[in-house]
């Protein structure tokens, strides 16, 4: 196998509890890191993993791990695990891994998954929409769609995540989370392949040629996928398709960096909005790439 082999990559660092007094990782550490790789492969597939199959009416389990060793991995390596669903049988799925150092191949896996009832653990056919997502992410289709319109028609989905984020989460008051500005702003939320809510954020009306956005919030278990800035970009798209030429909002100060990849730049003194610390950015359409 080489990398060209994977599209997906799951990135890690050796620790100091994980090798031998030779600096060698342990064997059976390298089948967490192989499990490491899995669960992210199903954050790259846009879905909530126990939410996922619980829509599916189903999980999937481990049958067959088989690990083939050609080198040593060491304490302090930066390791790539290649993940890929090899192929999809009636009941069960393969999974193949690699392990790189830079592109030198350490490790290869096979992973058999079954797909069962999660009640009996007895087998069931792979669900038709888990079958179409696995396949369409290894032909490189977009796992996510993003959807914009009035609240009348997103507003049941966008608040279902801003409630699990904003006011359940991050425990912001339900009175201060909804306002009469979500009657007039342009929604955004993002699916998964499966048809569920996994981000969203409003675009309010904009005054003399400046915008505000807001409510930008993604699924806890999503967070580094990249769905926040793929209903950023929507935001800023109807933005600029209306004329609008500046971007302003308040980022929880966390949240800072993510904006300033995407071009946004910071002004004034961070302060406190519904007691999470905040900071005014701004950015000019188009949006960085």
């Amino acid at each position: 196998m080489t990398r060209e082999d994977f599209r997906f990559f799951h990135r890690l660092r050796v620790r100091w509890a994980e090798v031998d007094m030779q600096k060698i990782v342990f064997n059976a550490h390298y089948l967490m890191y192989f499990d490491t790789a899995v669960a992210d492969y199903w954050r790259a597939l846009g879905m909530p993993y126990e939410e996922g199959m619980h829509q599916l009416q189903g999980d999937i389990y481990v049958k067959k791990a088989t690990v083939e060793f050609s080198a040593s991995a060491r304490m302090d390596d930066t390791l790539d695990v290649g993940m890929k669903c090899s192929r999809i049988g009636n009941t069960s799925m393969v999974f193949h891994g690699a392990i790189f150092r830079g592109e030198e191949l350490l490790i290869t896996c096979e992973l058999v998954y079954v797909f069962a009832d999660p009640a009996t653990q007895t087998s069931r056919p792979v669900p038709l929409l888990l079958r179409e997502m696995l396949t369409g992410f290894e032909a490189g289709e977009p796992m996510v769609q993003v959807k914009t319109g009035p609240w009348s028609e997103l507003g049941a989905d966008a608040g279902r995540i801003r409630t699990a984020v904003f006011v359940q989460e991050q425990r912001i008051p339900a009175e201060l989370e909804w306002d009469e500005a979500d009657a007039t702003a342009v929604h955004a939320v993002a699916y998964n392949r499966l048809g569920q809510p996994v981000a969203t954020g409003r675009l309010l009306p904009a005054a003399d040629g400046v915008c505000m956005i807001g409510r930008m919030a993604v699924h806890q278990v999503l967070r580094g996928c990249g769905l926040g800035e793929q209903v950023l970009r929507a935001l800023a798209a109807e933005a600029q398709r209306r004329g609008d030429r500046t971007i302003e909002l308040h980022a929880q100060r966390t949240a800072r960096a993510f904006y300033e990849r995407l071009g946004f730049v910071a002004r004034g003194q961070p302060y406190e909005e519904a007691g999470i610390p905040h900071v005014d950015m701004t950015s000019a359409l188009p949006l960085a790439r």
